[in-house]
């Protein structure tokens, strides 16, 4: 398999923040007949991801970790972005909401 470049960019990190963004927003934004979009922007050595959805009545929040002996199988996405984004936030819209993390290099 051939290397893919990565153009100095965090992929690995940015991988992982995508995937759970868009599986929040798949699982918690998703609205009938709506689907949602991600967008990625590099502006110098910062990658943004950007996913929003059509709810805006549900914006993600951190829960606080469980404790040890409580484990579960989920609630620990976003722990997990604002672990390794170095920022991240909500912007909520007229309709819907755009969850954004920025990465850099």
């Amino acid at each position: 398999m051939a290397a893919r470049p990565s153009w100095g960019l965090p992929h690995e990190t940015a991988a992982l923040i995508i995937a759970e963004l868009a599986a929040n927003a798949a699982l918690h934004g998703r609205v009938p007949g709506r689907n949602f979009r991600l967008t990625l922007t590099v502006t110098g050595p910062t990658l943004r991801i950007e996913v929003r959805d059509a709810r805006v009545e549900r914006l993600p929040t951190v829960r606080p970790a469980p404790e040890p002996d409580a484990p579960r199988e989920c609630g620990h996405g976003l722990l997990l972005v604002e672990e390794l984004a170095d920022r991240w936030g909500v912007v909520p819209e007229l309709i819907g909401k755009t969850v954004w993390a920025e990465v850099g290099t």
